[in-house]
């Protein structure tokens, strides 16, 4: 026979059988469409958390802070002290500023205040940085919306972040340009606690940066001039340090992590922005591969379903096989036919297990994304714009195109095979 006759039959035999064939085909559409909404998600995830992350970092930057800490520990203890007992000084950047390499360094004092303005209160990260160099790092993000960021600030002037602003995205504002607010920090390391207040003025208003900011500016802080920031929270010492490089290649990576870690006698943490994405893209290529396992089990369960269908229907077609090989049909056309039927029942599965898989993974993008993420700020609450947008890459379509195929005719390999070798007297016989 030919290929489209046996393609032919097969379909007409499964046409006999349409709810059997339909409960069969329906456990590859769970599997496929399974596989393809998690990866569609988890795909969509990580383009999403790593272009917010790659707006909130410089890739031509290190960022140096205390070795226990790294920099996630920088940051974490602007909150509550040193993340080690190594500290790093404002001062310091003027010795990293004389390693080969180095453009430009910009020392960070970090905590969280209370930021008061009108009758309106709100938590903020307080940031003193050198606004000159802070302004040539970060010359994309650190950018002014309203108002004027200038280089060589007078004391108690701020900038600050758009969330911080207008936390509501509503137009309601806290603050302004021009506008007088407190900057309000609790010294926990006195007994008992004690507020420290400084008004400042409003010079300018950041434009909306987005992204999850662990470095470089972001849309829920305060920046204050570092003499500010040391003066408020009676510190020389800084939380980390940002280095500008010449030029974002890894020998030149490497190079000045080697000579500030010599610097500092191997008591601070050197990490690149880069390396960081890098470790990001991993842990999801690790997490994709493990929701792909998951799902690939629903597929491999409907899989034993096709072998136990195929395997009663080749029961009760054992006469009508012994009749054609009666009639002189060869054993491996018994076979193809058998096999067309489990590549017809695949691909129906996939086609309509992808559609299924895209239509869920929408779905559940719009049910928990829909709205954004909500952050809440002190008494106000803020929309970070996070939302996640699943992505059907071609390696997904067609690997699930593949995988649906290739499950079916694997699992109808042996029933296919038996009715190949089923003997027309003995197919005849068979009541």
């Amino acid at each position: 026979m030919k290929s489209g006759d046996i393609f032919g039959y097969a379909f007409g035999a499964i046409r006999l059988r349409k709810l059997r064939a339909g409960l069969t085909t329906l456990g590859v559409v769970i599997g496929i469409a399974a596989i393809v909404a998690l990866l569609s998600i988890s795909q969509g995830l990580q383009i999403s958390i790593t272009d917010q992350l790659q707006s909130g970092f410089a890739t031509d930057t290190l960022i140096v802070s205390p070795s226990s800490g790294g920099v996630f520990g920088g940051i974490g203890g602007a909150a509550g002290g040193s993340a080690s007992d190594f500290s790093l000084f404002v001062s310091d950047v003027d010795l990293i500023n004389d390693i080969d390499g180095v453009v430009a360094s910009a020392a960070i004092v970090q905590k969280v205040s209370y930021i008061k303005a009108t009758d309106q209160t709100v938590t903020a990260y307080v940031v003193g940085v050198d606004f000159a160099t802070y302004s040539q790092i970060y010359s994309s993000t650190f950018v002014a919306e309203s108002g004027e960021i200038l280089t060589s600030p007078e004391s108690k002037t701020a900038v600050v972040g758009k969330s911080v602003s207008d936390p509501w995205e509503n137009g309601t504002l806290i603050c302004s340009v021009g506008e007088i607010v407190e900057v309000v920090w609790t010294n926990t390391t006195v007994r008992p606690p004690v507020n420290q207040t400084v008004e400042v003025t409003v010079a300018a208003v950041l434009a909306e940066i987005g992204g999850l900011s662990l470095t470089g500016p972001s849309d829920y802080s305060v920046y204050l001039p570092i003499e500010d920031a040391q003066s408020l929270f009676g510190t020389e010492e800084c939380d980390r340090i940002i280095v500008q490089l010449t030029s974002e290649d890894d020998e030149t990576i490497e190079s000045v992590s080697e000579a500030i870690d010599e610097l500092f006698d191997a008591q601070v943490s050197v990490t690149s922005p880069t390396a960081i994405l890098s470790i990001i893209s991993s842990v999801f290529s690790t997490v994709e591969l493990f929701l792909a396992g998951i799902a690939a089990i629903s597929l491999l369960v409907a899989g034993v379903g096709i072998m136990n269908i195929m395997i009663v229907s080749l029961m009760e077609r054992t006469r009508e096989i012994g009749l054609l090989k009666a009639l002189g049909m060869k054993s491996r056309t018994v076979l193809a036919i058998f096999l067309s039927e489990a590549v017809i029942i695949g691909l129906l599965g996939a086609v309509f297990g992808i559609g299924l898989g895209w239509a869920l993974a929408l779905a559940a993008a719009q049910i928990f994304t829909g709205g954004g993420v909500t952050a809440a700020t002190g008494q106000a609450a803020a929309s970070t714009g996070f939302v996640i947008t699943p992505v059907l890459t071609p390696t997904v379509l067609l690997g699930a195109f593949g995988f649906g195929i290739a499950v079916s005719v694997i699992f109808a390999i042996y029933p296919a095979w038996r009715a190949s070798k089923l003997k027309p007297v003995d197919a005849l016989r068979y009541e």
